[in-house]
């Protein structure tokens, strides 16, 4: 018998980490799923991080602290700038310096310790607030980067990011997910979620989402403070 393979898994919480935890368990991996507490606006993606780990039934689910705030730099670290409720030019606000590179560098070290050749994150480059660290010559070379920069990379085990969502639409990625099981209920994508987890329904996130449940004819699951805001198109 095969031994099956490990993976960490980056778990925010979100529809699009809920929707890779449930891809690659469902291609076989031993999951070991890692959320980030990084001084973020709200704890309620962590929460939801937690409960999707539990639902999903990962060998583990590990939090790690950080403090990003301390930079600032982005409207969901520092408290004096504003999330962003209309489209605006370039990229946003909400984009969060350097976070995506912080996160796989430790997701990279976790992965090295387990003997994972595998990290799954579920960026995307197609319905995205245009963040650079989500496009696919960023998860490229840092792949290349990885492979240079461990032991296990240096003694041939060499580690994949696998970023699968890359080039799906938001609807696509729901369906993809919805065939999966995923129960989207449970996830939180606003970037202002009140403390209940329910969505403000104007920033950007959630107009991403929203469009999407639209788009793919599949009814929105998701909370809102006002519900009104979940219906306008």
């Amino acid at each position: 018998m095969n031994t099956p393979e490990h993976a960490v898994v980056l778990l925010s919480g979100g529809l699009d980490s809920a929707t890779i935890l449930a891809l690659a368990q469902g291609e076989g991996y031993v999951c070991h799923a890692l959320s980030f507490d990084y001084g973020q606006r709200h704890r309620a993606e962590l929460d939801a991080a937690a409960q999707l780990a539990t639902a999903q039934k990962v060998v583990e689910h590990r939090v790690f602290h950080m403090y990003l705030a301390m930079f600032g730099g982005s409207a969901l670290t520092d408290p004096a700038l504003q999330v962003p409720e209309t489209l605006g030019v370039g990229i946003p606000l909400t984009y969060v310096p350097a976070r995506n590179t912080i996160m796989l560098s430790i997701a990279m070290a976790w992965a090295e310790v387990l003997n994972s050749r595998a990290i799954f994150i579920g960026v995307n480059a197609v319905d995205y607030s245009g963040y650079p660290d989500c496009r696919p010559e960023y998860i490229a070379a840092f792949e290349t980067m990885a492979n240079l920069a461990t032991k296990a990379g240096v003694e041939g085990k060499k580690l994949h990011i696998h970023a699968p969502l890359q080039h799906l639409s938001k609807a696509q990625i729901i369906q993809l997910g919805t065939s999966l099981g995923v129960d989207y209920a449970m996830t939180v994508s606003c970037y202002q979620a009140d403390s209940a987890g329910r969505a403000c329904g104007v920033c950007d996130a959630c107009r991403l989402r929203r469009e999407g449940f639209h788009q793919a004819e599949i009814a929105d699951p998701t909370r809102y403070r006002d519900p009104l805001r979940g219906s306008d198109l």
